[in-house]
């Protein structure tokens, strides 16, 4: 699956995360460190496989900027 960058956290140096990417499927993608154990308990409906990141609020608002200018709907 390709990838394209819409955000990446500016205080995360080099191509660091968190990120946020769209996928050519129209799905985004989220890059950052996974949340501990006591976080990822307190989660609800967790199914197999999945996993819990944490991103500053400003990544997830410039990413939702970028989709806005590209003209991408949910």
């Amino acid at each position: 699956m390709r990838l394209t960058m819409l955000y990446k956290d500016q205080d995360s140096g080099g191509n660091g995360c968190p990120a946020i990417y769209l996928a050519e499927n129209g799905r985004i993608v989220v890059q950052g460190p996974a949340v501990d154990q006591d976080t990822f308990a307190g989660l609800a409906n967790v199914l197999p496989g999945e996993i819990a990141l944490e991103i500053a609020p400003d990544v997830l608002l410039g990413a939702a900027d970028k989709l806005r200018n590209k003209g991408v709907k949910s």
